[in-house]
């Protein structure tokens, strides 16, 4: 039987990465997390962690455990849940970004609606700007956002993610012609971060799209009109990272980020935070 501590330990490692940050998550050293990675891979008989000067990276079988490991943690959540009698009750009052719902967040949400049928559950989907300060203003009890790394220290950042280029296989661009520009209508930090790139390298720009969600980038994309700022784990299998390719301006990074209004019952909060910690919801479905 895996020890549930291993395999959340080894889930905190693949959803940021790094011994250390996977310690700073769980409130544990960085050579008990390396124990702990060592002793679920010598109970398996596999290397889980290919590690080098580069940082830390699954192999294919740390890939099946990151899933197995998921499993096995909600099973255990259900249990306790179940068999402790102790119902999580109230209203939680959920905002998300909404690139988030292309992730595992809709399954999420739904598992945590069965294991938690006494917390009403109200979500609002919108860009993370208007999310931060509806909690701020008290509207919102938990908000599920983008920020750019390292922006803040408030909330707790669940994993990070590279800011790409995409666009439709093949496309091009015309040397010397605006770079055709897919976006949100501000404010956006997906926008903002593509025009700021873009003047930085003194390169032209043109918005070929305004929308206001993830479905309006996307659709504007396989249309062929233009390239989209977009996190790349969040990249569906029809569209491709551009970036190199047609010689785009680096961007930032972000953190994904659970904020919560501290004025209001910590208890759903906390069990919603914790659902989504254990699942490793940031990346597409």
């Amino acid at each position: 039987m895996l020890d549930p501590v291993l395999l959340q330990t080894f889930l905190a490692v693949a959803e940021t990465g790094s011994f250390t940050q996977a310690g700073t998550r769980l409130g544990i050293s960085q050579p008990t997390v390396s124990q702990h990675v060592r002793r679920l891979e010598t109970a398996v008989a596999r290397t889980l962690v290919a590690r080098d000067t580069r940082g830390v990276a699954l192999t294919d079988n740390g890939d099946a455990m990151a899933g197995f490991a998921r499993t096995i943690l909600a099973a255990h959540a259900t249990a306790d849940a179940y068999f402790s009698g102790a119902a999580t009750r109230g209203r939680l009052r959920f905002g998300a970004a909404d690139d988030l719902a292309i992730t595992q967040l809709p399954r999420i949400l739904r598992d945590f609606r069965r294991l938690h049928p006494q917390v009403n559950l109200e979500l609002t989907v919108n860009q993370s700007a208007p999310l931060l300060r509806r909690v701020h203003a008290g509207q919102l009890d938990l908000v599920f956002i983008k920020q750019t790394a390292g922006e803040s220290a408030e909330g707790t950042r669940v994993a990070t993610d590279q800011m790409v280029w995409m666009a439709q296989d093949g496309i091009a661009l015309e040397p010397g012609e605006p770079v055709p520009l897919i976006a949100y209508q501000a404010p956006s930090i997906s926008r903002q971060m593509a025009i700021d790139a873009l003047e930085a390298a003194g390169r032209t720009w043109r918005i070929t799209c305004n929308t206001r969600d993830v479905n309006g980038v996307l659709a504007a994309v396989r249309a062929g009109i233009g390239v989209a700022v977009f996190p790349h784990s969040l990249i569906p299998a029809d569209l491709v990272k551009v970036s190199q390719r047609l010689g785009l301006p680096d961007l930032p990074a972000v953190d994904y980020v659970l904020i919560a209004n501290p004025t209001v019952q910590r208890e759903p909060i906390d069990a919603l935070t914790n659902a989504i910690l254990s699942r490793g919801v940031v990346r597409a479905v």
